[in-house]
């Protein structure tokens, strides 16, 4: 019989309905586990345990910062031992949960990810640490490091909106050199991701075409801009992939990225600061529970 264990973000340890669906789907007969976290390194503390006790499915409950430390426990593990990852989204903007297609019913997401059978996918890291999602650079990452959890709470996916207002009002762009093995940039850019999947910041899609089996990155800069030009940034960002005069897209295994001074850098929520960051793909690096028809998945 099938086991798994469920990761439990201590704040939505009162999540409507999710301890009923537990019950019921124990009372089905389903192996199921529950670990809840009170404090950082606890993901990594139950990922350790499912592979001691052999569980064959680990499933992240809680916003992108919770499946990111799920993902990176994974992905301390060698490959041969990692379990199923799934994915029940209970947090504000669960970004990669909803580019996915995922259900953000909790009842139908923890039965899925219970039953439904896994794609492999790729993962991205940025020198030792794992990402599944996106990395972003300079005002991407002040925005999202910066935005209140009351705040993400009261207006959802609208805070991080709200919060790239106001600090646009005094934001300053970084410079930076960006190599990648067929490209080089140096100059000043106000946002950068580095994506594996395709959205964050609340629903900005800035990666449409991103796969995440493709074994590539996709990187993003977004370059100073008057602001009577914003409809032609929106666009060129909404565009082919194409690089515009402010919109600059790179797709490759690696990618580098250097700047004067350390700038901020999010990885799918977890906040970091580099002068110097090298952006690797890892081919076939877990296997995802997603639906058959998911778009960030190329056939």
């Amino acid at each position: 019989m099938s086991r798994s264990l469920l990761i439990l973000n201590g704040k939505k340890s009162d999540y409507p309905g999710f301890r009923e669906t537990v019950e019921s789907l124990r009372s089905s007969g389903l192996e199921i586990l529950v670990r809840v976290t009170w404090e950082y390194g606890d993901c990594q503390r139950f990922v350790d345990e499912a592979n001691e006790l052999g569980i064959e499915r680990v499933v992240a409950c809680g916003g992108d910062g919770t499946l990111n430390e799920v993902a990176n426990g994974l992905m301390n593990l060698p490959r041969e031992k990692r379990p199923y990852l799934g994915i029940v989204p209970l947090g504000t903007a669960n970004d990669f949960a909803v580019s996915c297609c995922l259900p953000q019913d909790v009842s139908e997401a923890l039965k899925n990810s219970v039953e439904q059978a896994p794609r492999t996918i790729d993962m991205a890291r940025a020198e030792d640490h794992s990402f599944i999602n996106v990395a972003s650079l300079g005002f991407g990452a002040t925005v999202t490091n910066e935005t209140p959890v009351e705040l993400k709470n009261f207006l959802g996916g609208g805070a991080y909106t709200l919060m790239a207002i106001l600090k646009s009002l005094n934001f300053q762009p970084y410079p930076i050199r960006v190599q990648t093995p067929e490209d080089r940039f140096e100059g000043e850019a106000i946002v950068g991701a580095v994506c594996n999947g395709r959205q964050t910041g609340g629903g900005q899609v800035l990666a449409k075409e991103a796969f995440l089996n493709d074994g590539l990155l996709d990187t993003v800069l977004i370059l100073p801009f008057p602001l009577p030009r914003i409809d032609q940034v929106l666009q060129e960002i909404s565009g082919p992939g194409d690089s515009g005069e402010f919109v600059k897209f790179f797709r490759s295994p690696w990618t580098e990225i250097e700047a004067d001074e350390a700038i901020p850098v999010n990885l799918d929520g977890e906040p970091h600061r580099f002068e110097k960051v090298r952006f690797e793909l890892v081919e076939d690096a877990i296997d995802l529970v997603i639906p058959k028809d998911c778009p960030c998945i190329r056939s």
